[in-house]
């Protein structure tokens, strides 16, 4: 995907919550390209301009996975102890 659908992909996603700026985008990139986590694909011009379009790499795949495993578990924790929190529910003035 190139860098303008990228900031499309991640609006559309977050339902519009997150917003991402080209400046931040492509200098995440980059690191991520430098440390062989995401390359670069292929690159064309369109409209006079140079198009580069990125792919995750195969380090930067299982990163991901361990990263989604590591959220998860943490929303798993979350949602335990929020759970945990709630009272009791109280039926004609006594505890169920």
């Amino acid at each position: 995907m190139h860098g303008y659908g990228l900031i499309a992909e991640v609006g559309r996603l977050s339902d519009g919550r997150i917003s991402l700026r080209p400046g931040t985008l492509y200098g995440a990139l980059d690191r991520l390209v430098d440390a062989g986590l995401v390359g670069v694909d292929r690159e064309e011009i369109v409209d006079g301009r140079l198009r580069r379009y990125y792919r995750l790499a195969e380090p930067g795949g299982e990163l991901l996975a361990a990263e989604t495993e590591r959220m998860r578990h943490n929303v798993e924790a979350a949602t335990a102890r929020l759970r945990a929190a709630k009272p009791a529910p109280r039926l004609h003035g006594r505890l169920a």
